[in-house]
């Protein structure tokens, strides 16, 4: 199949293409070494990496990046298709019939547009066709909440899904307070445990640790706060400004490890400064 590059390749092209590279006899060898389970990280970073095509509003690479995604539900599609086990149109049924199912307001009964809005609809129907895979059987809420996410994600994911059926605070101040509480509990922890050795902290500091940046998640939920977005943006900014008091030491023939910390600190206060304010 020589590429053409006049065409305008379509979905099926990239069907035949994946085929292809799967071929038994003639595919790509790295390709037939591939398994759901060594495809797995790279479909991941792909959507990673779409996010952070988003975050930057690169068109340009947001569209390239979708179809380094879209490649990735192609790939697992072959491997099950090899398998006999479903095909990209059974993929493509289901996700159909999904999206008709958990939106009656647009597709069976307007009536239903200020339910949709103002209760919890989309989750009762979600919940419904997870009773119906589970053949009635009642088990806990928290199990549909994937592992693989991003820690904070599954945090505010799993504190969601506990509220949804009133196991919550009712306001801020005590996420507040809470986040106060661990922070005061891991200062303690600290100050009790041995010093670290080779194989990290005491336990319990990086127990209470833990229960910190849970509260944090949650506060996040309570702000309306993506905590990974939020995350990101600190990251950047941090990039940002370190990357002003190598530029400006740069000027002056130096180099970080050539300066002090005093003087990184006085660059970094003039980067921020510099910053546009919101």
């Amino acid at each position: 199949m020589a590429d053409d590059p006049a065409k305008r390749h379509s979905l099926d092209d990239l069907l035949k293409v994946m085929a292809r590279l799967r071929d038994p006899c003639s595919g790509c060898p790295w390709d037939l070494e591939q398994s759901f389970t060594t495809i797995a990280p790279y479909t991941i970073e792909e959507a990673y990496e779409v996010a952070d095509a988003i975050s930057r509003e690169d068109m340009d690479a947001l569209k390239d990046e979708l179809g380094d995604l879209l490649l990735q539900v192609v790939y697992h599609a072959q491997l099950a298709s090899e398998q006999s086990r479903f095909d990209f149109a059974d993929v493509t049924d289901a996700i159909t019939s999904k999206m008709i199912r958990r939106h009656p307001h647009v597709f069976k009964d307007p009536g239903l547009r200020d339910e949709f809005v103002s209760s919890d609809l989309w989750q009762r129907i979600k919940d419904e066709e997870k009773s119906e895979r589970d053949g009635g059987r009642q088990g806990s809420r928290l199990l549909d909440v994937p592992l693989p996410l991003p820690a904070l994600t599954r945090a505010v994911k799993l504190q969601k899904r506990a509220a949804e059926v009133g196991f919550d605070w009712p306001s801020l101040a005590p996420v507040l307070a809470k986040a106060e509480e661990e922070i005061a509990e891991l200062k303690a922890a600290i100050a009790d445990a041995p010093k670290a050795d080779k194989d990290g902290p005491a336990k319990r500091v990086a127990e209470e640790f833990g229960d910190l940046l849970f509260v944090m998640a949650n506060l996040a939920r309570h702000l309306g706060v993506d905590p990974e977005a939020a995350l990101r943006d600190a990251n950047a900014k941090f990039v940002r400004r370190f990357q002003s008091i190598e530029t400006a030491l740069a000027a002056e023939g130096r180099r970080p490890e050539d300066s002090s910390l005093e003087e990184m600190d006085q660059l970094w206060d003039e980067a921020k400064a510099a910053e546009p304010k919101d």
